[in-house]
């Protein structure tokens, strides 16, 4: 657009360019999946979770995974929280095959899955 002619008549709509902040950028992209959250966001359980190293820790310690959902995990031999993260690596690492692995095997919903899977991931960038 010609800087010129910007804020005038064009027919009868003036045009008005705004500066595009990130937030605006990651909205605009079309991966179903976004990975990308502020610290702040996160849950006290997220935090502890990734500050130490997994060890024997239960299905239940990872972020996003409650009672419900981890008694269905243990139904299925998930029952430990380094067992989750076998299948997090052989998804490799994948945010939306582990994702959409979640919703499957235990029903979570998108915003349970999501912070399951970032919860791992930064482990795995912290630990691996």
């Amino acid at each position: 657009m010609d800087p010129e002619r910007e804020g005038q008549p064009l027919g009868h709509l003036n045009v008005v360019r705004f500066p595009v902040t990130l937030a605006e950028k990651l909205r605009r992209t079309k991966k179903s999946l976004c990975v990308l959250e502020d610290m702040s966001s996160t849950s006290q359980k997220h935090r502890s979770f990734i500050a130490e190293p997994m060890g024997d820790k239960p299905v239940t310690a990872l972020s996003g995974i409650g009672e419900v959902l981890g008694r269905k995990l243990e139904e299925q031999g998930f029952d430990k929280a380094f067992v989750v993260l076998g299948q997090f690596l052989v998804l490799r690492k994948d945010g939306e095959l582990f994702t959409d692995w979640l919703k499957d095997a235990c029903g979570a919903n998108n915003r349970q899955a999501t912070s399951c899977y970032q919860c791992l991931k930064e482990w795995c960038d912290a630990f691996l």
